[in-house]
């Protein structure tokens, strides 16, 4: 098991909040960029793929991926799940949350809206996401009917 590199992360979230890698699709105008924005936060802390066919967590082409890179509740049963190779999580408290970790928000009637976060101030979480494209945005500013938070625990290797 190695550490997660939390740095890596917010590093990473700074870079791309407002443009794409060009190494991964822009799925923006598939359903939205915020899962895939998340995923590729948590592999530049993790810097490991899990390259399981039957419920991984892996990237290699826009066709070639697992539900889990771009899917909101594929990454929360895979980080939750994951016991094998790459990032793994729990549930937590949103006292509990530090950077690098993830929150997923549920706006309407489902979670729908992966987020990084990125800063924390006062006791504000501030989170940068895509798909309405985002730098240390206020998770109040979201009005979420309802929050998850995961805290990353580390990473298999």
């Amino acid at each position: 098991m190695k550490e997660y590199q939390r740095d890596k992360v917010v590093n990473y979230a700074f870079i791309w909040w407002n443009s794409t890698n060009p190494r991964f699709y822009n799925y923006e105008g598939l359903g939205g960029d915020c899962t895939n924005f998340a995923s590729q936060c948590i592999y530049a802390g993790s810097e490991i793929m899990n390259f399981n066919r039957q419920g991984g967590w892996f990237y290699i082409n826009p066709n070639d991926k697992s539900p889990s890179w771009t899917g909101v509740d594929f990454l929360k049963n895979f980080l939750l799940n994951n016991r094998t190779k790459g990032p793994f999580a729990r549930l937590c408290e949103l006292h509990e949350i530090e950077l690098g970790d993830l929150i997923q928000i549920k706006q309407a009637t489902f979670f729908n809206h992966s987020l990084i976060v990125t800063k924390i101030s006062d006791g504000e979480i501030y989170v940068t996401a895509h798909t309405n494209n985002a730098l240390n945005k206020s998770l109040k500013l979201y009005f979420p009917k309802e929050i998850r938070c995961f805290k990353i625990l580390g990473v298999y290797d």
